[in-house]
């Protein structure tokens, strides 16, 4: 059964007074439910408070557009109160609480890119809130609560009821949350518009990736990540996830063109991506994307925590690698194609920066003197 590959956009699940609460649905992009992956986002206005919950899932957290504070805590662990900003990925694995604040008057818009195969839905995130409307509280009896808090009645009905919104508040003015603390986000986030380039290549595109050496919490969501940032017209080598893995990419900024291969040479996707799109690239399909003239990045996630990419095109290519004869054999072609081939993209790997094409002819035309 053919899978469509389309990318899209994601659908407001929920709004409430601080904010709004988008998701991907398996519905709309099958590949969703195919590879065990959820998706969402939630936009903070100012004031805006993400009721503390925890998740059927673990996930990368990145953030999008704006800044604010994070808290988190991990099983049997302190609160860690995290200052993010533009930039910042996060891991968030099973069984964290966490909760999020915007302050600023940018709106705090946070990416969530996770593994449903444990989820209650596959394909899908499940929050658990801990407090409002729909808090988990609110489905245990006055008696349970008052004997798990060893409170009254009436301080469990205050404490259960008060809260009358549901996952996302604005907060007054008179609430003062945690300050953050530099020393806890050691470990628990990094900037990837910040931190040490992988790759670097001029005119054509630059990487960060994250994995367990710089983010070691990943290793424990099982899941890689990387943002790719590339320049106007270049490429992106086709290439492919040679550990079976799935990459799930967001349009951060700008917009291009994107085309997927799969079995039997068929080309399965070709479009335009654009911001805001999301799209995942089946496992061991070959991908290809250009940029637009204003250039094009994307955040991943990888399902793998230490992802291993074959690119069939540049100076690193598995076609540099194979023999001379194998290449003339594979192609059916002689020596000087061959040759030919062998001397292109010898420096550049994984970007190849726009480069103008100006066709010179073979044989000079004739002069008009020796056409009469």
């Amino acid at each position: 059964m053919e899978i469509d590959l389309s990318p899209q956009l994601a659908k407001k699940v929920y709004e409430g007074s601080g904010g709004s609460y988008y998701a991907w649905s398996p519905s709309e992009l099958p590949m969703l439910r195919e590879g065990n992956i959820g998706a969402a986002k939630f936009a903070l206005h100012k004031n805006g408070f993400s009721l503390p919950r925890y998740s059927d899932s673990s996930k990368v957290a990145y953030v999008l557009q704006g800044s604010g504070v994070a808290g988190i805590v991990l099983p049997e662990s302190e609160e860690k109160v995290v200052a993010i900003k533009k930039g910042d990925a996060l891991a968030l694995p099973f069984g964290v609480v966490s909760w999020w604040y915007n302050k600023e008057e940018t709106e705090l818009v946070v990416l969530f890119l996770g593994d449903t195969s444990k989820a209650h839905k596959t394909g899908e995130f499940t929050d658990f809130f801990l407090a409002g409307s729909n808090g988990i509280f609110t489905g245990f009896s006055t008696e349970f609560v008052g004997r798990a808090w060893d409170l009254e009645e009436s301080d469990v009905k205050t404490l259960v009821g008060k809260q009358s919104g549901k996952g996302i508040v604005e907060l007054e003015g008179n609430i003062s949350l945690p300050e953050p603390k530099q020393e806890h986000r050691n470990g628990m986030a990094l900037n990837c518009e910040e931190a040490p380039l992988d790759v670097d290549i001029k005119g054509g595109g630059r990487v960060v990736v994250l994995n367990t050496k710089n983010l070691p919490l990943v290793g424990e969501i099982g899941l890689g990540a990387d943002l790719v940032r590339l320049d106007g017209r270049a490429m992106c080598s086709p290439g492919f996830s040679c550990d079976s893995a799935l990459q799930v990419t967001y349009i951060v900024r700008g917009s291009g063109r994107v085309q997927v291969v799969g079995v039997d040479g068929r080309r399965v996707l070709e479009t335009t991506i654009k911001a805001g799109n999301l799209f995942i690239v089946p496992r061991f399909f070959v991908v290809s994307k250009i940029a637009d003239p204003d250039g094009m990045e994307w955040f991943s996630i990888i399902t793998t925590p230490n992802p291993i990419f074959t690119h069939l095109a540049g100076s690193s290519s598995v076609w540099k690698a194979l023999s001379p004869t194998v290449l003339q054999a594979a192609f059916n072609v002689d020596s000087g194609v061959e040759q030919l081939f062998r001397s292109k993209r010898t420096a550049d790997a994984i970007f190849f920066p726009h480069q103008i094409r100006i066709n010179i002819p073979l044989h000079p035309p004739k002069s008009p003197s020796r056409l009469i």
